[in-house]
């Protein structure tokens, strides 16, 4: 008997494993493929997967596969920007907002974190075939290679086992496909010699030929091609056409080495149902997207992230198996806007009728020209619209509910970092150090409130300014409470932008809600409890 079984164990399903095992709990792991993936598919996570990330206890190890994704520029047939993109360094979630990384060393990685932690089993080469939920069980039936069965029961089961999901199908999900299918040819490759690419990341919207160079990590790189109406896909996926096709950015078998090249067609789809009783889905099984924005790798993370909590709270008895409902609720709304916003960016880049090409150039360039782009343009970092989140009187989200949660550097006890690292991954309550004219809203929780915090593991911070001592650290490193120097003024900048005086973090990095003053804070707490049932002892 395990906690937990996943199906599939990508990048995702290797998440979900060390968040999960990290928690307490028991992990079976089963995937199909007798050895992984020896090739990338994904090549580029956005700052909340590095968040996530560094919650696995990786962060900053990881950077022998990983590089800043840096520049970003669109051109067209004829060579002139349509748009260029800096990628911030330190973006808002305490990391660079963009990473290019080589999907292997990545996964290596995250392997080798799975196997530090005792609770996490792998078996590989062994496929799932059936599933039967008995309500308080799943029973799990697979075989081997060599037709050897193989029978597992768990708690719950997490499919994470790609686009062609087997736990998809079993659950009988539906799904909803926006219809945005293209062929592109990528390939990966290896040059002979290092070569400094500026752009680190170039997209060509030619209606010719739209194609793409980017950055696959350190020393690896990946051209993609797209198929033009009236090329066919035998002449289109031949490797004299990769060669033909990697000669438009001068790179021949004398100078680069062809690691693997392939067609992949574009979809944008996510499943009607996500979840069945113990049953549920995640990553590329619940949703695919198309690539242009490396959303999709991205997302499956914030997919497990926000089950592996929720899912914690439920065997603890902190919370009742109907908070297992908001998984869907607050994932497929958001996944639905990384969707939209990826096909929004496919549409401009896969053009190929000249004349609407043109007509886009046009607009682009003008918006170039007036610096108007980065003022309309959409944000990734979208908030969560409904779920687990502080409410008004009439049912709605309170105001900055849902908000990800922005990460600074902060110094305490001599110590300094971003603030996951210094505080630690879990419910954080911040409040400001200067009481307002209430009083300090933490000091005035009733007991009852502080037993449910300590209950749920809720780290209590206090921030100062950059300008306040350091303060020391408890001597307990589990400690309920701490204060922290808020050196780039990043938390004390959002309380003040909320007109809050507290704020309540959610262990996947999104804001539960903010409070003004002890009895707005009381409020929040109470919230917080009501929406997750907790049963807590009485002090």
């Amino acid at each position: 008997m395990t906690d937990v079984l996943i199906v599939g164990y990508g990048p995702v399903g290797q998440v979900a494993a060390i968040l999960l095992a990290q928690r307490g709990f028991t992990v079976q792991v089963v995937e199909k493929w007798a050895t992984p993936y020896s090739m990338p598919r994904a090549v580029s996570y956005d700052g909340e997967a590095s968040r996530i990330l560094a919650a696995c206890d990786l962060g900053d190890t990881l950077d022998p596969v990983c590089e800043l994704s840096g520049e970003y520029t669109w051109k067209n047939g004829f060579g002139r920007t349509l748009l260029h993109v800096k990628v911030a360094e330190d973006g808002p979630t305490g990391w660079p907002d963009s990473i290019s990384f080589y999907q292997p060393g990545l996964e290596a990685a995250l392997a080798a974190r799975g196997a530090a932690l005792p609770g996490v089993r792998v078996l590989r080469g062994v496929e799932v075939t059936d599933l039967a939920d008995h309500g308080d069980h799943v029973e799990v039936a697979a075989v081997d290679a060599d037709g050897t069965p193989h029978a597992f029961t768990a708690d719950w089961v997490l499919g994470c086992d790609g686009a062609n999901s087997f736990v998809r199908r079993w659950l009988g999900a539906t799904v909803t496909d926006l219809g945005f299918g293209y062929d592109w040819l990528v390939c990966d490759v290896v040059l002979n010699e290092p070569v400094e690419f500026k752009p680190n990341n170039l997209q060509i919207c030619d209606p010719a030929r739209p194609r793409t160079a980017v950055s696959a990590g350190p020393d690896h790189r990946r051209w993609e091609f797209m198929r033009v109406p009236g090329e066919t896909l035998a002449e289109f996926q031949t490797e004299a056409s990769v060669w033909r096709l990697l000669g438009l950015f001068d790179i021949t078998p004398d100078t680069a080495r062809l690691d693997r090249y392939g067609v992949y067609t574009t979809q944008a789809c996510y499943a009607d149902t996500w979840r069945s009783g113990r049953v549920f889905l995640a990553g590329d099984a619940a949703h695919v997207m198309p690539p242009f924005l490396g959303q999709g790798m991205s997302s499956g993370f914030r997919d497990v992230i926000n089950l592996a909590w929720k899912l914690d709270l439920v065997r603890r008895g902190l919370a009742d198996a109907t908070l297992l409902d908001t998984y869907e609720v607050e994932r497929k709304a958001h996944v639905q806007h990384a969707i939209r916003m990826s096909i929004d960016s496919g549409r401009v880049i896969c053009e190929t009728d000249p004349k609407q090409a043109a007509g886009r150039d046009s607009v682009m360039l003008a918006a170039l020209r007036r610096r108007t782009q980065a003022k309309h343009a959409r944000s990734l970092r979208e908030a969560i619209v409904d779920g687990v989140l502080h409410r008004r009187p009439d049912g709605t989200p309170a105001p900055h509910a849902g908000d990800p949660a922005p990460q600074g550097r902060v110094a305490a006890g001599g110590r300094t970092g971003r603030f996951d690292d210094v505080v630690g991954g879990c419910f954080v309550l911040v409040t400001r150090a200067d009481p307002t004219a209430d009083g300090d809203p933490a000091a005035a929780l009733d007991a009852d409130a502080a037993a449910f915090l300590d209950a749920l593991g809720v780290r209590r911070v206090t921030v100062r300014p950059a300008d306040a001592a350091a303060p020391a650290m408890p001597a307990d490193a589990d400690a309920a409470g701490t204060d922290v120097v808020d050196l780039d003024g990043v938390h004390l900048g959002y309380l003040a932008g909320a007109a809050a005086d507290a704020v309540l973090i959610r262990p996947d990095f999104y804001v539960f809600g903010v409070a003004a003053g002890p009895t707005g804070l009381a409020a929040l707490v109470d919230d917080l409890r009501q929406q997750v049932a907790a049963r807590v002892p009485q002090p």
